[in-house]
């Protein structure tokens, strides 16, 4: 009888050691399988959109520093860094987009501006989750 116990809590811990932690995001906080640095296409969103209600919710403020993002969650906190010219903001998620393919995050005219991504309307970033929801 000890025998087999001793065999099944081999097994147990065996499988034990096959589970794999939950990806976290920014400071440790679970998150829905995203990658806390991102490198990628950056866009700008403004003019038609100021005003209309975001999918979190909230109108949008082309003059706030916000952003769209296609899975991050609502409210997360981000760095935004120009690869070109080293500038870089906060901002935090408050939509969804962006919604043409290669493109990572869509920032608010505001963020655009201090990137000096507002001329060029496409720059490659970096984006770091600084803190979750």
């Amino acid at each position: 009888m000890p025998f087999v116990v001793f065999l099944l809590a081999v097994q147990v811990f065996t499988l034990a050691s096959c589970v794999s932690p939950r990806p976290t995001i920014g400071s440790g906080h679970p998150d829905r399988s995203i990658d806390a640095v991102q490198t990628g296409m950056a866009s700008w969103y403004g003019g038609k959109f100021h005003g209309r209600q975001t999918a979190s919710g909230e109108a949008y403020d082309m003059w706030r520093m916000t952003a769209a993002h296609k899975t991050l969650p609502f409210g997360t906190i981000v760095r935004v860094t120009h690869s070109g010219n080293g500038k870089s903001v906060i901002l935090r998620i408050n939509d969804r987009g962006p919604f043409v393919k290669g493109r990572i995050i869509d920032v608010s005219r505001a963020a655009a501006v201090k990137l000096d991504l507002f001329g060029e309307g496409v720059a490659k970033v970096r984006l770091e989750v600084l803190s979750p929801d």
